[in-house]
């Protein structure tokens, strides 16, 4: 656990400090409220002003903790336990970064907020190459290094940033389906599908805000919340599909 939390917290604090600099002064970043469907109430503190958008944070911490306190089959390599808990800190750790952008409206964390998207997609390769070949601390260190680095395609461009989660997506969807079809069955498929709309489900509602704000359905519950809804099921499907091969493909070796 201890290693875990390091793990996570070093390449945050790395990212955090640079984040507070003027070096992304020039990145596209959403910073007012009229970038969301869903209407700020003035009359409560700024960190409930959007309290939908605001509170759906709290499912970050909810599944990351979930999964923290999970055990795993680590008979096979007690390096299992590892993976799992680096990811369930990176979901424990997006909770607040999310909220405090909302709540300050401000560049730092804005940047904050999409630079750390890109090491926690990364993760899912990271650990499907583990579930396939064992724990290889020179391609995780090689993949985070990249995912973090990554993020300066936002200043050659303003859609480099999405360019470089588009990257993050395509390499952990490959992955994913490469280590389903060493390992998997019909359950790692289930997971694998779920996990896929989720993403999807995710990308299409935040795009789709403000159009489906017109509608009575999505005017208090807007389409970025059930982005986020999404967005944490993702995390959860993720989990259940590489628990699953992980437990899997350690049997196998036994």
């Amino acid at each position: 656990m201890k290693s875990a939390f390091i793990h996570v917290l070093l390449p945050l604090c790395f990212c955090l400090a640079l984040a507070n600099t003027s070096l992304f002064d020039s990145v596209l970043v959403d910073m007012n409220y009229d970038h969301y469907a869903e209407k700020n109430l003035e009359s409560l503190p700024c960190y409930l002003a959007m309290p939908f958008n605001s509170l759906i944070n709290l499912g970050y911490l909810y599944i990351g903790i979930y999964w923290l306190l999970q055990q795993t089959d680590s008979k096979g390599d007690p390096k299992a336990g590892y993976v799992k808990d680096v990811f369930a800190l990176m979901a424990i750790a997006y909770g607040p970064v999310q909220w405090v952008r909302l709540a300050t409206l401000r560049r730092a964390p804005s940047v904050l907020d999409q630079w750390v998207t890109l090491p926690i997609f990364a993760w899912v390769p990271v650990w499907c190459q583990f579930i396939e070949n064992g724990w290889r601390p020179r391609y995780t260190f090689a993949v985070e290094l990249c995912a973090i680095l990554s993020y300066g395609l936002s200043l050659l461009h303003d859609q480099g940033f999405e360019v470089a989660l588009g990257i993050q997506v395509t390499f952990a969807v490959i992955k994913g389906f490469g280590v389903h079809r060493k390992y998997g069955d019909f359950r790692s498929q289930r997971y694998l599908v779920l996990a896929l709309l989720s993403c999807s489900g995710f990308v299409v509602l935040k795009v789709l805000d403000h159009t489906l704000a017109k509608y009575r359905l999505f005017q208090h519950l807007t389409g970025h919340f059930w982005s986020k809804v999404c967005d944490i099921l993702q995390f959860h499907y993720s989990f259940c599909f590489l628990t699953h091969l992980t437990n899997r493909g350690l049997k196998r070796t036994e």
